[in-house]
């Protein structure tokens, strides 16, 4: 190779690797937001088809407080209104206000529940103690950690504090199940203080407003079966 090839050669690569340091960046942000995009597209799609719809739009609109993380990277929660159409029956708005929850905010850095989680059932007890049946996801994708965990757990029950007076206690069922932690660190053997002051809920809405999946493990908990069990519990605060 002659001199003069050599140079315009050096000349090429050199002039290559500047493009290269200058689109690189640039391509890995598209990359990024089309990743983005595309999740946010699949978590619509598995809500669509594992959460069914509770929002009825005749229900009169008023200003529900959801809480999810508050970007302080120091496990505080903050509190988003949201005008939501929510019914009086304190079952089916807890169930509006926590699948709205678990759809996420807007900026889905700060969703403090796996997007893949799901509501399966929900019952209020006599007593105002709220048995949450969700999705295993809620255990198996959460990031494991106390912090993590805690704040998933706070989100829902600073939620229904904030929407669903009736509720003074939760217990969290996963996939119908007890379970001792949520992933590996948060107790969740007893139940969480939502309201110590609110006024027990109406008999009638005990049962759930849907049956119970047929399919359901041996030893899930029915209504009646989990307001047994939950005599017992001491609540968590």
């Amino acid at each position: 190779m002659t001199p003069r090839w050599r140079w315009w050669f050096i000349g090429a690569l050199f002039l290559a690797v500047v493009i290269a340091a200058i689109y690189l960046p640039i391509l890995r942000r598209n990359i990024r937001q089309a990743a983005k995009l595309q999740q946010r597209s699949e978590e619509q799609a598995r809500r669509e088809l594992a959460q069914p719809t509770v929002i009825n739009p005749s229900d009169p609109k008023v200003k529900a407080k959801l809480f999810w993380a508050s970007g302080a990277d120091d496990g505080t929660l903050s509190a988003v209104t949201v005008e939501l159409p929510l019914s009086n029956n304190p079952v089916l708005r807890s169930k509006q206000v926590l699948n709205t929850l678990l759809a996420g905010p807007v900026d889905t850095e700060l969703r403090t529940l796996p997007p893949d989680a799901a509501l399966l059932a929900f019952y209020l007890l006599p007593d105002g103690t709220a048995i949450a049946d969700f999705s295993e996801a809620l255990g198996t994708s959460i990031p494991s950690g106390i912090e993590s965990e805690q704040m998933a757990v706070d989100s829902i029950t600073k939620t229904l504090a904030a929407n669903v007076p009736q509720v003074r206690r939760l217990k969290i069922l996963i996939h119908g199940q007890e379970m001792e932690t949520l992933a590996g660190h948060l107790d969740l053997s007893q139940a969480f203080v939502v309201n110590a002051n609110a006024a027990s809920g109406p008999r009638a809405a005990v049962a759930n407003d849907e049956p119970a999946a047929a399919s359901a493990a041996p030893d899930a908990l029915t209504p009646a079966a989990a307001a047994v069990k939950l005599t017992t519990l001491t609540a968590k605060p």
